[in-house]
This record gives C-alpha cells, sequence and structure tokens, in this order.
C-alpha cells in the first residue's frame, strides 16, 4: 500500500521539481528489489558462461563420436561466437526497440530452444550450424544484461554490485564441469541438452525483473519509470512527480558511435575487446589440450580448471571492493597488468606446482579485470547509445572469441606450451595499452 501511495505521489501531484532519472539513482537506496534483479542476473550470466563452455569440456566426447580433426573441432567451439557476431548488432537495436526485459526474456528462452535442438543433431554440419544459431540468440543475454542491471543500481554502488554480477562466469563453469564429468561418459549430448534447460530462467526474469527507467522514460513512458523508481526504491523516493522531458528520437544508428565525441571511445573500446577477450579465451578454449600436452589426464584437467574457477571468486570480490575505492581504471590497469605478468609466467612454468600457481594468478586477475570492465564499458556511453555501444564491443569481442580457437590449434602444433601461452600473454599486454586512453566512471550517473 505504502508503494501504491509512493507511486502515486511520484506519477502526480504535489508540488515539486522537474528532475533527471540520473538524477533520481544518485538518492536511491539499496533495497530488496535490487538484490533480487540481482540474483535473477547473476543466474543468467551463470547460464551464458556455462553455455559457452559445455562444449569445449566435452569436446574430446564430441571428436570421438563425429570423427573431428582438431581443425574441426576448433571450428565447433568458435562456431557459437561466430553467431554472437551478427546476434550482437541485432539486439542491440532490439533491446532498444523492445526493451531490456523483453530481450532478455527472448533470447534466454529461445537459446534454450535452440540448444536443445543441437543435442540430437546427426552430423557435424548440421551441429556447427546449430552452435552458430545459439551464438545468435543467446548475445542477447550477452549484450543486454550488464547494461540492464547498471540501469537499475544506486549510482553509489554500481561499480561494486556489477563487478559481483561478472562472478557468474565461474559459477557457470563449474557447473559445465560438474555437468561434463558426471554425464560426459554417456556421450557430449547429455551435457549439452542438460544445459539447455537453464533456458527456464526466462520465466524468473520476466516474473522478477523490472524494466529499465532509463529505457523507459526515454520512450516517453515517464509514468512507468516513475513506478519502477518508487518500487526499487521501496517508496523511498517521492520528491519528484515529473521526470524532464525525454529526448524523442529513433533508436541510435551505429554510425554514432563513430562521430565525435564518440570516436575515440569507440576505437579504445574495441581494441580493449578484441584483445582481452582474445587473450582469456584463446587460453580457456584449450586449457584441456595444453594440460594434457604437460601430462595430465583428463579427470586431472577437470581438477586443474576446477581450481582454477574457485580463485576467480575472490578475484571478482577484490576488485569489486577496490573499484569504488581506486575507480574503474586504476583496479583495471593493475589487474590487466597483473594478469599478463600471469600469463608469461604460466608460458615459462617448468613444474606442474608452477602452472598451478601462475595460473591461479592468472584466474584471479583476468577474471576480476573482466568484472571491472564489463562494469565500465556500459558506462562510457548515455542511454542512447549505451546497448548499441556495448554490443559493437560484444561483437569485438566474439570476432577474437570466433579467431582464437582455430589460431591457437595451429599455434600449440607449432610452438609447443610455452610459445603458445607466451603469444596469447601478448594480446593481455596490448590491453593494458589500449585502457590508458577511457575515463574513468566511477561516481558519475548515467545520461
Amino acid at each position: 500500500m505504502n508503494n501504491m501511495k509512493a507511486v502515486a505521489r511520484l506519477a502526480s501531484g504535489g508540488p515539486s521539481s522537474v528532475t533527471s532519472v540520473g538524477a533520481l539513482f544518485e538518492h536511491i537506496p539499496v533495497t530488496s528489489a535490487h538484490w533480487r534483479a540481482g540474483l535473477v542476473l547473476f543466474l543468467v550470466f551463470v547460464v551464458e558462461s556455462w553455455e559457452m563452455m559445455v562444449l569445449v569440456l566435452s569436446g574430446t566426447s564430441v571428436s570421438d563420436d563425429l570423427h573431428l580433426s582438431s581443425t574441426e573441432l576448433g571450428s565447433l567451439v568458435g562456431a557459437i561466437f561466430l553467431g554472437m557476431i551478427p546476434g550482437a548488432f541485432l539486439w542491440g537495436r532490439l533491446a532498444d526497440a523492445w526493451g531490456r526485459r523483453k530481450s532478455v526474456v527472448l533470447s534466454l528462452a529461445g537459446y534454450g530452444v535452440i540448444s536443445l535442438a543441437s543435442a540430437i543433431s546427426p552430423n557435424y554440419p548440421v551441429l556447427w550450424f546449430m552452435r552458430m544459431l545459439c551464438g545468435v540468440v543467446l548475445s542477447g543475454v550477452l549484450v543486454i544484461t550488464y547494461p540492464y542491471f547498471e540501469e537499475l543500481l544506486p549510482v553509489k554502488v554500481r561499480g561494486r554490485a556489477a563487478v559481483y554480477l561478472a562472478s557468474g562466469w565461474p559459477v557457470g563453469l563449474l557447473i559445465s564441469v560438474g555437468v561434463a564429468w558426471q554425464f560426459g561418459s554417456a556421450g557430449w549430448r547429455w551435457p549439452v541438452a542438460i544445459s539447455s534447460l537453464a533456458g527456464l530462467w526466462s520465466i524468473a526474469v520476466w516474473r522478477l525483473v523490472p524494466e529499465s527507467p532509463y529505457w523507459l522514460h526515454r520512450k516517453g513512458r515517464n509514468a512507468e519509470a516513475l513506478a519502477v523508481i518508487a518500487v526499487l526504491s521501496k517508496g523511498r523516493i517521492d520528491s519528484a512527480d515529473s521526470l524532464e522531458a525525454p529526448k524523442v528520437e529513433t533508436t541510435a544508428p551505429y554510425g554514432d558511435l563513430l562521430r565525435v565525441p564518440q570516436r575515440q571511445r569507440t576505437v579504445v573500446q574495441l581494441i580493449v575487446n578484441f584483445c582481452f577477450s582474445w587473450g582469456y579465451w584463446a587460453l580457456t578454449s584449450w586449457m584441456p589440450v595444453l594440460l594434457a600436452k604437460k601430462g595430465l589426464s583428463a579427470p586431472q584437467g577437470y581438477g586443474f580448471i576446477a581450481l582454477s574457477a574457485l580463485f576467480m571468486f575472490p578475484g571478482y570480490a577484490s576488485a569489486s571492493f577496490l573499484t569504488a575505492r581506486w575507480g574503474r581504471k586504476k583496479v583495471m590497469l593493475s589487474y590487466v597488468a597483473m594478469a599478463t605478468a600471469a600469463g608469461f609466467g604460466l608460458a615459462s612454468a617448468g613444474s606442474l606446482h608452477a602452472m598451478y600457481v601462475w595460473n591461479f594468478a592468472l584466474s584471479f586477475f583476468s577474471l576480476g579485470a573482466w568484472g571491472v570492465w564489463n562494469t565500465w564499458m556500459g558506462e562510457i556511453y548515455d542511454t542512447q547509445l549505451r546497448t548499441v555501444g556495448y554490443s559493437l564491443g560484444i561483437a569485438a569481442q566474439r570476432v577474437a572469441n570466433a579467431m582464437a580457437p582455430a589460431f591457437v590449434g595451429a599455434l600449440v602444433a607449432s610452438s609447443g606450451f610455452a610459445g603458445t601461452v607466451g603469444c596469447i600473454a601478448c594480446f593481455l599486454a596490448a590491453t593494458f595499452v589500449a585502457l590508458l586512453f577511457l575515463p574513468e566512471t566511477e561516481g558519475h550517473i548515467l545520461d
């Protein structure tokens, strides 16, 4: 009843000044509504991680069943990322046209249907196509979830809370490892089919997460935007009964990202996304093979990967703690620098013990940096450009993801473990240099 009264006060009546959505979010307290939305979207991120890793960890089974070469397997792993390239552009547009919530729901539900169909693929070409189509559909989750969550958060906790969202990656990785270990002996189709059931989580998004007030305001739906703000604040924001007039514009074209003053940050974020994604995914996608070259059995390899995932959690937690104090830029630069050093250390590791130490350091710092980067990338554009800018960055990541497995497959054959990992670490070093040219966004309201 109190919330309804607050909505009424916000939507009409009472003397107050006109204000912006961003200004209201400077004063919103953290409430149970934020925790609920955060948990639901966290599990969306878990699903995305799980799906991206399911064939990586079932690669041996797929190869044996469909008689694939290492090149074909690398291409199959990269198929989902090829699909995400056009998918990122598609969902960037749809998120602006249909809204954040509806787009996430349709992306997640569509992924579940197509992924389930891929589990019964009769041959390699059909499986490759279905995995590519999975990428087209699932990219909506990847493009929208971070900006969506940031548009629900108070300014004072936006960085800290959004970094925690990224910790869904190791949870999804651990689930994928567990399913592969438990059901892998029955063939690769079982892990893929089980992962598809996560598409049902779209129901939770629809029922438990409100639409973005920023998007509603930009569409001229001020009463609905104010109603969502009242719900998020549990009725504590009642100081304004009207919002400033929205900019009545069509969805921003991608060409706007290359116009002044957006051009420099767009070019820089593309370089960061490509190099950072290449550096991380090239290593992740071939980690089981690289570990086998070091003499680890398949169960030992799963254990190595699972332990590495556990070290990601303190990486996220520390990055979340520090970004609210140091800002995005200092934390990101520090963590990427340490991840680069760890990558070169892993390349030169002379013993299994040294491999564990360096890989754990790489997991800690690289995933902590990813948490900060996903947050930072969602803040460098205003609401009109946020999802198209984010989708362009995701497309750059997926270009790297699609290219890296096949490239590293050839590199593994010619250069061995040390040369392969050393080459990958160079991309992390390039990421560090590019980050120097982006602006700090900690504590800034979203426009």
